[in-house]
Parts: structure tokens; sequence; C-alpha cells
């Protein structure tokens, strides 16, 4: 229901009113659209998820309803103290900032309260997270804030901080900021368990429960979300005004055509881009998906011209810089004084900027929701229009960043995967339930399947944690791995067990895993480099990287070092491979549909036909139409129409490379996260047989199998030789004894309390943490239904593979919905330039790459030239 600016004003305190009309007055309508939906609903103890675009004014959309009944409450009742509102979010940044946000109502309606000579009692608001000191934490229990800031890990340590947990009796109010970001990991899970217990504290006491309410610019599927954020039998109201904002996007390619030019002359078209972009703006931001390419484009506009670039008026923001010079820079763009501003992904959340009025992003960002996201950092206003240009430089993301552009442009947005059922987050919970008071088993579970994360929780899952968690495993105390809760299994009953038990809760709570970079060292005991301990998540025995600008090939890894040994192979695993973005499985459904969609075009229109058509249809510029349509004329040339995958079909490329072996290119085009998990089923079932040592590569587009020619291996039956029934097995069996276990498990034993990251005054580094890791994974297989390794294979299968899209696509193939085609070739496709060429590095300076790149076009237009004349 629509409410009129007298409606809702009529709901406000007269102070709370005046402060509103000061403020907003000169607007043409005093409230925004999400605020004119939410209002009401707050006001009348709704819980409500509001999806609306960044600088709507949906979070003040809920505290204004807050601020309104807590200057009631305080010249009716009085406000204890105590904690009325919990504000939560992801980052401690976005807390700080939303603190400040704060200060201006509080103040200026006890201003006006003043005025009117009327009595007031302060609303008091604070920050709690990891970087407040113990004396402002002690300073909180002698005066309270009745608005805190918080994030999901703060909340559950003050859930056991026996003096605070009081101060908690009296919260009516939940915001949970940037939903999003928060729902589909398991800070989320973690953050859905304490709202639980937070409301069966309020229920101890007789309260009632409290209003909760959500908010993000871009989320989907908002029914699943706002299960997430109401729990298990809740209403909660969804208040989409997602896009009642104007937007201006567009697809920028730089050069006429991105493999035919020098990287002198795709860099030189690339900056002078975005310098005309930057100048014509007030204020810039530039997202790139790494934190080395936020600081090279930097670097190069301050070197390309100094004249208009330097430290005064150009910044770079992300997560490895110090939080002073982070600050310094988010200060500097709040208030307008630089003029561009370079970042990973860091500005992404929450904080307000309003001078920006651009917002570039280099390559893909891999999501519309992550599109939509970044993009609408720019003109923080409602009246603005949000202005995004998307530059590429890569031809494989070409099509891309133009679906990804119609999409938004048309308001679709990729879901996201709320993780079910994680036990580790679940051990957590349950030893923190236990540090309160003695529990039966059966309201403990009453509690934990209120949350939507574990609505369908199972006995034997609970009862496996319980196992673990009360010492049943005797080989684990030889190991001084303790009982950390009592259980009796006859009476249902649980509590704490040990003197340490709280320290060890308070000091190591928490889902955010420590990482480390591994030494690389070949195995006469040279060392050569490091890498990111991501990166082994995809090495297995055999595999190629480059580091240094050598190539060496995975041996094994021993703790905190890979062994290694020089070779001339080609890379099977990409540099960036750490620092990817995944792209999303609905996002890469829809570039295949749009590819069906081209062939149809094709078949009926010439080139300047199917150009106009891609401009009518998309927001992209010629030089991107004409690269699109070149490269589907060339596959279809190259190869036939059928060598085009589409949602109804899968090609397969094989060829055969220099060094005897059969090379396969899978054109899937569900993103890395599925062709990560359907290309180790396929590897597998292959090696398996026992025929071939198989080498895999993934991509976003899809995943190569390289196989020794004379295995006569064949791929293709293996692929279609699995059923839906059959994934989780072969997925389980697949990483059974790989370096991506090996990490899960480690990150999983510290958050299961069974590795201690902190103890007695000493910090484990997560090197150290990886070595303990190794020497019990073998115990811990072992172990019946151990539920630290049951979880590791849960989150890697669940979360990691997207098992449930990898069974979609496979009951299709069975049942002959998705076709798959193969097609043989000297030399990998246009479609497949970017599997085949997996392994170089970075598109902006990648002379490698990109040389390798013109002689897979020079073979195909060779072959095609050759096939015109003939």
């Amino acid at each position: 229901m629509d409410h009129s600016d007298y409606d809702i004003l009529s709901l406000f305190d007269d102070t709370v009113r005046e402060w509103w009309i000061r403020s907003f007055g000169g607007r043409e309508k005093l409230f925004t659209p999400p605020q004119r939906l939410a209002v009401p609903l707050i006001h009348a103890g709704r819980s409500v998820l509001i999806s609306s675009p960044t600088g709507s004014g949906k979070t003040l959309s809920a505290f204004i309803s807050i601020i309104n009944s807590l200057f009631i409450l305080s010249r009716t009742d009085g406000l204890e103290n105590s904690v009325y509102c919990l504000y939560v979010s992801p980052l401690r940044s976005l807390a700080n900032d939303i603190h400040r946000n704060l200060e201006r109502p509080l103040t200026e309606i006890q201003e006006i309260a003043a005025e009117r000579r009327i009595e007031s009692v302060e609303i008091r608001h604070a920050i709690r997270h990891g970087d407040v000191s113990s004396s402002e934490r002690a300073k909180m229990l002698r005066k309270t804030p009745h608005i805190l800031n918080t994030t999901p890990e703060s909340l559950a340590l003050l859930l056991n901080s026996p003096r605070f947990r009081e101060k908690l009796r009296t919260i009516r109010w939940v915001v949970v900021d940037e939903i999003h970001s928060l729902a589909g990991s398991k800070r989320g899970v973690h953050l859905s368990l304490s709202l639980e217990r937070l409301e069966e504290l309020k229920r101890e006491t007789g309260g009632e429960s409290f209003v909760r309410i959500g908010c993000s610019a871009t989320i989907e599927p908002l029914r699943e979300v706002a299960a997430f954020l109401g729990g298990a039998g809740r209403d909660v109201e969804i208040i989409d005004t997602r896009f009642s904002r104007k937007f201006d996007l567009r697809l920028i390619c730089p050069v006429p055509d991105l493999i035919s030019t020098t990287p002198g002359e795709l860099s030189r078209a690339l900056y002078e881009t975005l310098d005309e972009l930057i100048q014509e703006h007030r204020n810039t931001l530039v997202f790139t998906n790494t934190r080395n390419g936020a600081e090279r484009i930097l670097y190069n506009l301050r070197a390309r011209y100094p004249d208009r670039y330097n430290e005064s008026n150009s910044g770079c923001h992300h997560g490895s810089m110090g939080k002073t010079s982070r600050l310094d820079v988010e200060e500097r763009l709040k208030s307008g004084d630089l003029k561009v501003v370079t970042s990973s992904t860091s500005l992404e959340l929450g904080i307000d900027m309003p001078h920006l009025d651009l917002v570039l992003q280099i390559g893909s960002p891999k999501s519309v929701a992550a599109l939509l996201q970044r993009i609408g950092r720019a003109g923080h206003s409602l009246d603005q229009i949000v202005k995004g240009r998307v530059v590429v430089l890569d031809r494989d993301e070409l099509i891309e960043c133009a679906v990804m552009l119609g999409c938004a442009r048309e308001g679709f947005v990729d879901r996201i995967h709320i993780p079910r059922n994680c036990l580790d987050v679940l051990c957590q919970h349950i030893m923190g339930m236990a540090l309160e008071r003695r529990w039966r088993i059966d309201d403990a579970l009453r509690i934990i399947r209120r949350s939507y994360c574990y609505k369908d929780l199972s006995e034997d899952d609970l009862r496996s944690v319980m196992t673990y968690l009360s010492g049943a495993y005797a080989d684990l105390e030889e190991r001084n791995i303790y009982a950390k809760i009592w259980y009796d299994p006859e009476t249902g009953e649980f509590g704490k067990r040990g003197r340490n038990s709280r320290m060890i809760y308070m000091l190591n709570l928490g889902t955010i895993p420590d990482e480390f970079s591994c030494d690389v060292v070949t195995r006469d005991g040279r060392w050569v480099g490091n890498l990111d301990e991501k990166y082994l998540e995809r090495l297995s025995k055999g595999d190629v990287f480059v580091l240094g600008g050598r190539s060496y090939a995975f041996r094994y890894r021993r703790g905190g070092k890979i062994y290694v040994d020089p070779t001339g192979e080609r890379p099977t695993i990409p540099s960036w491979f750490s620092e990817k973005l995944p792209l999303s499985f609905d996002l890469g459904l829809r570039v295949l549909q749009f590819r069906a969609h081209m062939l149809d075009i094709m078949r009926r229109a010439g080139e300047d036909e199917v150009v106009h058509h891609l401009l009518e249809m998309l927001p992209i510029d010629e030089n991107s139409a004409r690269s699109i349509y070149q490269i589907f004329k060339q596959q279809i040339r190259y190869l036939g129409e059928d060598s085009i995958s589409t949602d109804r079909r899968i090609v397969v490329e094989e060829t055969r490379d220099t060094k005897g072996k059969m090379v396969y290119y899978f054109l899937t085009n569900y993103g890395l996260r599925f062709n990560d998990g359907f290309s180790r089923m396929v590897a597998y079932l292959l090696s398996r047989e026992g025929r071939s040592n198989v080498l895999v590569s993934i991509a976003d587009t899809g995943f190569m199998l390289s196989i020794p020619e004379k295995s006569k291996a064949d791929p293709i039956a293996a692929l279609k030789s699995i059923r839906p029934e059959m994934c989780e097995d072969l997925l389980r069996r697949a990483v059974e004894n790989t370096n991506l276990l090996k990490r899960v498990f480690r990150i999983n034993a510290t958050r299961f309390f069974m590795i201690l990251r902190n103890y007695m005054g000493h910090r484990k580094s997560a090197r150290r943490q990886q070595v303990s890791a190794d020497m019990l994974i073998g115990l811990a297989k072992r172990l019946e239904d151990f539920a630290v390794l049951k979880e590791s294979y849960r989150e890697i299968i669940e979360d990691k593979f997207e098992l449930d899209n990898i069974k979609s696509v496979v009951e299709a193939i069975s049942t002959g919905d998705i076709e798959i085609v193969k097609k043989r070739s000297p030399s990998p496709g246009p479609m497949a330039f970017g599997i085949a060429s997996i392994g170089t590095p970075d598109v902006v300076l990648a002379q490698d790459r990109l040389a390798l790149l013109k002689e897979f076009q020079r073979r195909v237009m060779e072959r095609i030239a050759g096939e015109s004349a003939a």
C-alpha cells in the first residue's frame, strides 16, 4: 500500500516530524519509494526486507521509525540503560559510516526538542566490533547504547558475555544491512542462529519478538532471503523497489578488434578512454577485480597524465592497505576531494559517496548483482541518474558483459546460494549455549530449527556434533583435543565442561578463515617464490603453473611448502586463479540463451542488420556489437552452427596438441564453481578406469581435459554416464585426497575448535594450523560419522561446487533436454580461445597470451579462407 506524505508524517512524534520536514522539505516528495512503503510497516511492528538501490534511503527508512519510537519511549515509559536496537553489518567500515550518519538526526532532533522545551532523554548509540578497545567496551556496561552497531561475530560474543547479555533483553529491533553479502556465507548462517538465541533470551523474560529489518540494494531470491531474515514460521514483508532509480549503463570496447590490436595499442586506448571519462565527471570510482589491478590502473593514470592525476586528487582502496590509509581515502572520497579512486571490491558496500557521479568497471564483475552494487555507488541520491560504464578488454568477456548489462537494464538479478546445515557453525553455537546453562537437547533443537539455515537439520547431524563436542573419540584426546561440553544421551541433556571452555569460545569464535602464503620450492631445495594458499585448491599432481615468468609442475605439498619441478609444459592453472571472481550460474545461463538468440538472428540477417539489432537490444557501443558479430560469424564458419553452446547444447571441441595428447574443450559457460565440480567428476571417472592421467584446466566459459592419446579414453561417454543421483558421491570421491579437501578441513577444524587459533596467550598462524590439520585428517577419515570431515565435504560439494546446479544440468543431459555435440578441429575455435589460453598473465599486460590468441585466430582465418577458396 502506498501511503501519502501526510499519512507517514502523522506517525511521527512532533520533534521527529519537524526534523524530517526541515531535512527533506525541499524534495518533490518527502519520502522515497522504500521509505513510503517501509516506515508504516516498521511503525506497526512488522518485519521487512527492503531491496532498493543505493542512495534511495532504505537504511534511513529503518532507522527513522526506530528513532521515532525511542524518542516517544524516552518521554513516556523512559529508556532503560540497555540496548533497544541492534544494527548488524558485514563490514566494520560500514558500521562506522552508519554511526556517523546517526549522529545528525539524533543530535538535530534533540536540538528541536530543546527549542520546544521538551524534556528528552539522550538516545545513545555506539559501535562494538573487533577494533573497539576493552576500555570502551567496559564503558558500554556502565552507560549502555540504546542503538548498538555491531558485526555477526561480535553479536555472538555478546550473547555469551554474562554481564552484557542482560543488556540485550530489551531488544525491539534488529537491522541487518547489506544482507545479500551475509546470507550467502557462513557469517550469515552464524547470524541466523544468533538471532534465534537472542529471541530465546527475550522469551525467557516474557518479552515479545523483535522486529527484523533487512536491507540490500541487490538481492535475489527475495522470498528465500526474507525467510532467512525472519526464521521459520515468521512473516516478513518484502519491499521491492530495486529499480526505482534511473540507470545510464553502457559497455565500452576501446578498440575495434581485441585480438588484432597490439598490447601497446590496447593499453593506450584503455587509458585514453579512462582519462576522457574521468575528466568529464566530478568524481569517478574505478572498480577492478583484483587488488593488483586497482594499483596498476592508478599507477598508469598518474604516469601517463602526471598533470592531471597525483597524490592529492587520486587514490587507491583495497583490503591489503592499512586501516589509516583506507580511512583517509574513504573520507576524501566522501568529501569530494578526490577526482578518481581505484578499488578492487572493498568499496562495493554501503559507504556514502555523495559527490560520486560515475563508476567505471574494468572487465566483468561476474554477476549482475555485483555490477548493480558497484554501479549503484554513483549518483548517491534518488534524483540523480546512476551512471556506469563497463570497459571490456577481453574478447571472452565481451558477450558476458553485454548480456550482463542487458540483464541489469531489464531488472534481472542473480540468485544467491544460502548455505544450509553447516555443522561447524552449529558446533560453535552449541558450545555457546552450553556456556549459558544446562540444556535439554530437544529444547536446543527447537531453537536451532527456527533458523532458516537449520529448519531441516537432521537428528543424525546434530548427534554427530554432540558426539564430537563431548569428547566421545578417544583418539582425539590422545592428540590433546579435549571435550568442550558434557552430554548425556540417556537424559538428553548437555552443558559446559572444563575451566577453559569459555576462554576457548571467546578467543576462537567466528567463520572468517585465516590465510597464508605458501613457499614454492624445487625438489632440489631451491626457493622460487610464494603462492596464495587459495591457489592450492586446484593444484593436483602434475599441474603446471607460472611463477616469476617460469613454468613449474606441482609434485606435492608439506605444510606451508609446495614442491615443484621446472618444466617446459604449458600451464594448466592460470596465475590469477586465486583472485578470480566466479561467473554466476544464472548469468552464465542467460549468456547461453543469448547465444541461441544470436544464432536465430544470424540465420535471417547480415552484419549491419545484426549490429543494428544488438545496439537496440543491449546498452553497448558499436565496437562491442561488431566484435560480437565477428565472434559468432567466425565460429560458425570455422566449425558450423552447431559448434556454439546454448542453453540446450554443450559443445566439446576435440583437438590434438603437439605433444601427443588429446585435448577436449567443454564449452559449458556455467561459471568457475560449476565447472570446477563438473570437470572433477569427468576426470575422476576417466582416471578410475586406470587409462590415463587427466590434466584439467577450468574457466568461466568451460573446462579443458588433456589426456594421453594412447589411452583411448572417452570423456564424452564418461559425462553421459553420470546421473543426478551419482553426483554427490562422485564429487566426494573426486576430492577425497586433494589439496582442496585438506585446506577446507583445516578451516573447518578451526571453526570446530579442534585446532585453536588462540590459546593461553599464543596465536597459531594459518600455516601452522595447516600443518596440524595435515596430521589430523588421516585420523578424521578413520573416525565414524566425524562431524569436522562431514562438514568439509558438505561445504565443498554443496557450496563451492554448486551441487544443485550440477544436478540440474546432469538431469537435462540425461533426459536429452541438453545435447552433447563433439566437434573435431586442428585448433580451438573462437569460443574456446579463453579456455585454450589459460595460464597466462593479466590481459592488460598479456603479451604472451595475446600472441597465443593471435596464433589461434590466424589458424581459424586460414582455414576459413581455405574453405572459401575451395
